[in-house]
């Protein structure tokens, strides 16, 4: 929420979505700024197309009762309709490298208004070879001068990402030698998920909700 760049590495179902998704989206919501044609605010990469819809159906939820609008671009299919969907600009754009390059190149959309970046599954993308394309995604970030933060989330990070990855933030990250002891920190450590069926009134669950905590 104070616009530090981060690097963030959490296992899967700890909630690593949710933990970029909400502040990005209250701080497009604070900062007043409209989105303009083509353009987006926020830009979240991933690897895959399966990814990319499940991280924009996320955004969605959470913003679903505010004017915040998103947008996810992927290849293996028609782009008429993904470029439909920039023409007026999207707040949020979930994309995968390879589409995201591609409609740059045909001008249907521009990162040069955007505030908000993230390299989402960082370790997977790189280890995939996605290297080239992520780094000419950054060098199209020189033309956004609004961008404000970056972020670089992945479950953890070898040491062949650890060190493509200051060339991926461009210099922004300099805090990468404590990642194996974050690595070892989070080792063996799963979250514990829970379901409890409360009956009754809207009223009396939230009065048992303190209690549950």
């Amino acid at each position: 929420m104070e616009g530090e760049d981060l690097l963030g590495i959490a296992q899967t179902g700890t909630g690593k979505t949710a933990a970029f998704a909400l502040p990005i989206l209250q701080l497009l919501l604070d900062s007043g700024k409209f989105r303009a044609p083509k353009t987006c605010r926020a830009l979240i990469l991933l690897p895959t197309r399966e990814l990319a819809i499940q991280v924009e159906e996320c955004f969605k939820q959470y913003a679903q009762f505010t004017a915040i609008s998103t947008a996810c671009i992927f290849g293996g299919v028609s782009d008429v309709s993904q470029k439909r969907n920039l023409i007026r600009g999207v707040d949020v754009l979930v994309a995968t490298p390879g589409r995201l390059l591609d409609l740059i190149n045909q001008k249907a959309v521009s990162l040069k208004a955007l505030e908000f970046f993230v390299l989402d599954e960082a370790d997977r993308m790189l280890d995939m070879g996605f290297i080239h394309d992520i780094r000419k995604v950054v060098a199209l970030l020189q033309a956004s001068p609004d961008i404000a933060q970056v972020w670089l989330v992945g479950q953890e990070f070898a040491t062949a990402c650890k060190d493509s990855s200051p060339q991926v933030g461009d210099g922004r990250f300099r805090h990468f030698a404590d990642v194996e002891e974050v690595k070892a920190a989070l080792s063996g450590h799963c979250p514990e998920h829970k379901l409890i069926l409360i009956k009754g009134s809207n009223s009396i669950k939230l009065f048992q909700l303190p209690e549950m905590l």
